[in-house]
């Protein structure tokens, strides 16, 4: 499995920074900050998490990023 990268936060230095991937089977692949504890409670009731999964927070300086990740996952051909 491949994965390309589409960009990362253009206001965050070079450690933790929010970032996305498409994955060749066209998963998005999103690196942020895990969710305060009030949005974790606020949340939870409209959608439980898993184990395995987390709410992350990402700012809005990323939606052209996450955008443009979408388009790129929609031209995958999926088999």
């Amino acid at each position: 499995m491949g994965y390309t990268f589409i960009g990362k936060d253009p206001e965050s230095g070079e450690e933790g920074c929010p970032a996305v991937w498409v994955g060749d089977d066209g998963q998005l692949l999103v690196q942020g900050r895990l969710a305060d504890a009030e949005a974790q409670s606020r949340t939870v009731s409209d959608s439980p998490r898993a184990e395995d999964e987390s709410l992350i927070v990402l700012e809005p300086r990323m939606i052209p990023l996450l955008k443009e990740a979408i388009r790129a996952a929609e031209s995958i051909e999926v088999r």
